[in-house]
């Protein structure tokens, strides 16, 4: 019981980490056209990222998204070592890109973590006539690596289209001016989306492990359950777990992550109030989508996306290539480098457990 306390905690500083890495996400271009301030971002960002548990529980009714990761490797082969080693893993690499700027996925992060411990654990692909890894929910996340930005990218590209078609006869200081008040809706729409996709991601993760103890300790209301159920079992009777994921993230992205928000913000293109509502705009209606279906994906690549495809509507050259392609680097590494600090770390543990 001890190992699984110390495995939630870990999980709720992952959240916190992913609140603060992801804190960009949100906020990059609120800050970078200057209609908030960073404090009043934050703030903005922090309060929309935890209403999302409310529009997650009681308008969706239920963590669909939680449900996938929990589901990520099979049954079989999780263990609180496997699900320890992975976190460990992911913070390991969230800070690290955190310390260099770069905005990578928090999302494939965990991925790549929970599913190379759970490798190790299991010695390869298969074991014991098994597969490991749940192929059927893992490969709509991995497909979504490279659909999430180009999804965010073409519908940026769209709304920003239409709203200048719209606009084109507008003073430009009245347009700015709507815009500027616009911003604070589109943020809110994207800290929503945020919120609801990267806090369901721990609950998967303290799911799995809550789950794994249950089963072993011959609680029959767990054994008597198929797969399918069990998630949605674990949430009705640790209620506190998805309360205190959504807190944790908010918290997080109260600290804020400034080097990120740069990077974010300024040096993939320049942006304006206008394309500053059309980008998160469109990460918000990705995420939106990709919840609805179940699927997490990175709120880093989708709204990296909807800023290329914004600013691809002025000329190509206005997007920085350099810097995408050194991010599209991050997100290519992301999943392999996580699954093998993965490994090493479950190896490492077991010299002493």
């Amino acid at each position: 019981m001890t190992f699984l306390v110390i495995i939630i905690i870990l999980a709720l500083v992952f959240d916190f980490i992913n609140g603060f890495h992801d804190a960009a996400n949100s906020i990059a271009t609120i800050v970078s056209t200057k209609v908030l301030t960073p404090f009043q971002a934050v703030l903005w960002a922090a309060l929309f990222n935890f209403a999302a548990f409310f529009i997650s529980k009681y308008w969706i009714g239920e963590f669909k998204i939680g449900n996938t990761v929990a589901k990520w490797v099979n049954e079989d082969f999780i263990n609180l070592e496997v699900v320890f080693a992975g976190l460990i893993a992911a913070i390991a690499w969230n800070l690290l890109t955190w310390w260099f700027g770069i905005p990578s996925s928090s999302s494939h992060t965990l991925m790549g973590g929970f599913l190379g411990a759970a490798l190790a654990h299991a010695g390869g692909l298969e074991a014991n006539g098994h597969s490991v890894i749940n192929y059927a929910k893992v490969i709509p996340t991995f497909l979504f690596i490279f659909l999430a930005p180009f999804i965010g990218m073409i519908i940026a590209y769209i709304i920003t289209v239409i709203i200048l078609n719209v606009c084109r006869k507008v003073l430009p200081y009245k347009a700015e001016k709507w815009f500027r008040r616009l911003q604070l809706v589109s943020s809110a729409m994207f800290s929503l989306g945020h919120g609801g996709n990267d806090a369901q991601k721990v609950m998967g993760i303290i799911g799995a492990a809550v789950i794994y103890v249950e089963m072993q300790s011959g609680n029959t209301t767990y054994t008597s359950l198929d797969a399918s159920h069990r998630f949605s079992h674990f949430v009705n009777d640790y209620w506190w777990v998805p309360v205190a994921s959504f807190s944790a993230i908010a918290l997080g992205t109260l600290s804020g992550g400034w080097k990120i928000v740069k990077t974010m913000g300024t040096r993939i293109t320049k942006v304006t109030p206008l394309e500053g509502v059309a980008a998160e705009t469109a990460g918000a209606a990705t995420l939106y989508l990709a919840e609805a279906a179940g699927i997490p994906v990175s709120t880093t690549h989708t709204i990296t996306g909807a800023i290329i495809g914004v600013g691809a509507t002025k000329r190509l050259s206005a997007v920085r290539w350099g810097v995408t392609i050194n991010l599209l680097w991050a997100w290519i590494l992301t999943i392999p480098v996580s699954a093998a600090l993965a490994a090493l770390t479950y190896y490492l543990l077991k010299l002493f457990i």
